[in-house]
């Protein structure tokens, strides 16, 4: 067989650079996914029970992107979707990211009053002001409350999440906790929130209904290397595999699932319930929330943080250490000996959390600045 492209994975990142080289280009593509379907981590199905489900987890689309928004456009229509979650907290459930409600409820009547005039005083009302920064602050108020989300939302949700003290990560995490200087209690704020109006897979098989593309399911791209041409190749798993190792596994922290039905529906108020102290779990989904699906019962995903183990489970989050990055910039060096012949691209391919929308803006960036020029 000979193909002008090679895409290993059929996720995000390899579905848009295959869809764009078929249309823009003309050139044949090949895809390879390892598992049994496309979609990558975004693959959602119709559970024994009906239930529109997302197999590894709750995706939640958002963007600012206007060009990622009219994009995936082309290949789906959109159900406006705005994702609320609360948590668990000393036995009450508050809207997270932590918002001025959650200081009304669990603090007393005259400390929330003092610390929410602080709050506006310093920052003003809609804002949304990371813990870092209310705990270097001199008003005595927002330390206050800087500690106590820093114990309460964020240090036992991180430690169940990453199996690492937060002291331990970059601080660039700790940096992206928010306090809302607000009611709005939406999760996102962002221009675009939506879902996929018939799902995520629906969406990518569109996208990859392309004469000039072809699919393989189920099969790794070693295992056909001696059968497959392939003039230049886009790599969108672990980058240190594509290496075998050579300079060490880079670790990425995993998550396993607990699908539990429900006859009466809903099961809980909103999507997402997150339980930062207790429990082995950190939260409990519930798709029809975010699929707006009706009708009797209802599916959730109680979900547990793991170690990867290559084989065994799916590698979900590169762990934000400094020397981790080091180790994988050293695979990058390697990537660049190879002259442009194999482009390393996505979450694995980069050792870099990204969301959807910007796992697709990566990839039309990468086409726009690499392969069409």
């Amino acid at each position: 067989m000979r193909t002008d492209w090679l895409v290993v994975g059929a996720g995000f990142t390899g579905a848009v650079l295959a869809e764009r080289i078929a249309n823009q280009l003309g050139q044949n593509v090949l895809v390879v996914e390892r598992r049994d379907h496309i979609a990558g981590n975004a693959f959602d199905h119709y559970d024994e029970h009906g239930v529109l489900v997302h197999k590894y987890g709750p995706h939640i689309f958002h963007t600012n992107s206007e060009k990622v928004w009219r994009y995936l456009s082309r290949f789906t229509e959109w159900r406006p979707y705005y994702h609320r979650v609360r948590a668990w907290i000393e036995g009450q459930l508050v809207p997270v990211p932590f918002n001025l409600t959650a200081l009304r409820t669990l603090f007393p009547r005259r400390s929330a009053e003092r610390i929410e005039d602080a709050l506006v005083e310093s920052f003003g009302h809609g804002a949304r002001v990371p813990i870092l920064r209310l705990k270097e602050s001199n008003c005595p108020e927002l330390v206050e409350l800087a500690q106590y989300v820093y114990r309460y939302v964020y240090e036992g949700y991180t430690t169940k999440q990453w199996g690492l003290r937060p002291e331990e990560l970059s601080p660039s995490v700790t940096g992206r906790v928010p306090v809302a200087v607000s009611v709005d209690d939406r999760y996102f704020t962002d221009t675009y929130q939506a879902m996929p109006l018939r799902g995520y897979t629906a969406m990518f098989r569109r996208m990859l209904a392309h004469p000039k593309i072809k699919i393989m399911l189920q099969t790794d791209y070693r295992d056909i290397a001696r059968e497959v041409q392939w003039e230049r190749m886009i790599y969108t798993g672990p980058i240190d595999e594509f290496f075998s190792y050579e300079d060490g596994h880079l670790p990425y922290r995993s998550l396993s699932f607990e699908m539990r039905h429900f006859g009466d529906s809903p099961h809980q108020p909103v999507a997402q319930v997150n339980y930062p102290s207790e429990y082995a779990f950190t939260r409990i989904s519930e798709f029809k929330h975010m699929t707006g699906q009706n009708g009797s019962g209802t599916t959730v995903a109680i979900e547990y943080p793991e170690r990867h183990e290559p084989g065994r489970n799916e590698p979900y989050y590169p762990i934000p250490r400094d020397e981790y990055r080091e180790l994988y910039n050293g695979y990058l060096a390697k990537s660049r000996k190879l002259g442009g012949k194999v482009l390393f691209a996505g979450r694995l391919g980069e050792y870099k959390y990204l969301n959807m929308d910007q796992a697709v803006g990566a990839a039309l960036s990468l086409f726009e600045k690499e392969i069409v020029r």
